[in-house]
């Protein structure tokens, strides 16, 4: 692996599309609301609350992150500092999940939610020159009947035109893959396809490579989040390499929340992934919750996979391609990345 200094990678420019939004909530932002809504917080110092042993321990987190986002300004807020953080780490556009089917069922609006993330990512891109749209992930554990209702909400704004419903460009599904057949979720798939939004589905973290498989030929997906399984199935493999059906992988937060699955970098499928001639993408997932940045994905996956400073650029470069931006947005993107990968390596990191 070739050496570059810590201050260029940070300079690069990248382009992530598998960051959830409630996964990058900074822990002090955690503790003002829970004491200006009054929800009991389980820590004394908000530095010791995104600590977890498992993947039920990262839950109970992200629960109680969901927990606090009780009102449009909570949301604003959280989708203002989401971007502002990762900025100085080289992001230059994000597609962005949120996952709101806890807060449906408590009595917010999907209007109000979607207005409310617009206005925090509106600012954001003012302040910081980054762009973001917006991806709606289903929740599994709500089930088929639940993610239907709501893609047929969200088609229906962004029909009449609703406040931010069309930075929302894409539906997914999240949450637990253990017993859930992809495929009772089709009908809100079909929904979401007539309604223009793109397809993706978070598949093979803990679901086998037949899952990964029915995300992309029944529910028609366009892209995989994790989708580590899929290695296991070589013709499955050849297949999506042949057709570029990208993925969008998280290494480190795939080792730091579920080490079950995978317990250390070293045996992360990434590489084979590439070396496959699958389109793979670099991703953080839930930053803020696994004390990750854009930063350190690239620098500890060039350490654990023996990546090249070109290793990097091409991964930021995947990401270019596998976005859901038009084709002319993605051309000059990819000129960025090009013509920011090269100063970066001599340039001086910002103060």
């Amino acid at each position: 692996m070739a050496a570059f200094p810590s201050a260029s990678v940070a300079l690069l420019p990248k382009v992530e599309l598998h960051c959830h939004i409630e996964g990058t909530m900074r822990a002090t932002t955690a503790g003002e609301l829970a004491a200006e809504h009054g929800i009991d917080f389980p820590v004394d110092d908000p530095r010791d609350l995104y600590r977890y042993d498992d993947l039920t321990g990262f839950l109970e987190v992200f629960w109680l992150i969901q927990s606090l986002l009780v009102d449009p300004p909570s949301w604003e807020r959280l989708a203002y500092e989401s971007v502002v953080d990762a900025a100085p780490h080289g992001l230059i556009y994000r597609e962005a999940f949120f996952t709101p089917a806890r807060h449906l069922a408590t009595g917010q609006t999907l209007a109000e939610i979607v207005a409310a993330l617009d206005a925090g990512l509106a600012q954001a891109e003012r302040d910081t020159g980054v762009v973001t749209r917006l991806i709606f992930d289903m929740d599994r554990a709500f089930g088929p009947d639940a993610g239907l209702a709501h893609v047929t909400e969200l088609a229906a704004l962004r029909a009449s035109g609703a406040p931010g419903a069309d930075r929302v460009i894409g539906l997914g599904m999240d949450s637990t893959e253990l017993g859930i057949d992809p495929a009772t979720f089709l009908e809100a798939y079909r929904v979401a396809a007539r309604a223009g939004l793109r397809l993706t589905a978070h598949q093979g973290e803990n679901s086998p490579a037949a899952a990964v498989a029915t995300a992309v030929d029944l529910l028609g997906c366009e892209r995989i989040d994790h989708g580590i399984s899929v290695i296991e199935d070589a013709e499955l493999v050849a297949r999506l390499a042949d057709r570029q059906v990208p993925f969008t992988v998280c290494p480190n937060a795939n080792v730091r929340i579920n080490p079950d699955v995978c317990a250390e970098l070293a045996v992360h499928p990434l590489r084979a992934m590439r070396e496959a001639g699958l389109l793979v993408t670099l991703n953080t997932d839930d930053p803020a919750l696994t004390d990750l940045d854009l930063t350190a994905e690239y620098e500890l996956s060039a350490a654990a996979f023996g990546l090249a400073w070109n290793d990097l650029v091409d991964l930021s470069l995947a990401a270019v391609a596998a976005s859901w931006a038009d084709e002319r947005d993605k051309a000059t993107m990819a000129a960025r990345v090009r013509a920011g990968a090269d100063a970066a390596l001599t340039e001086p990191a910002p103060s």
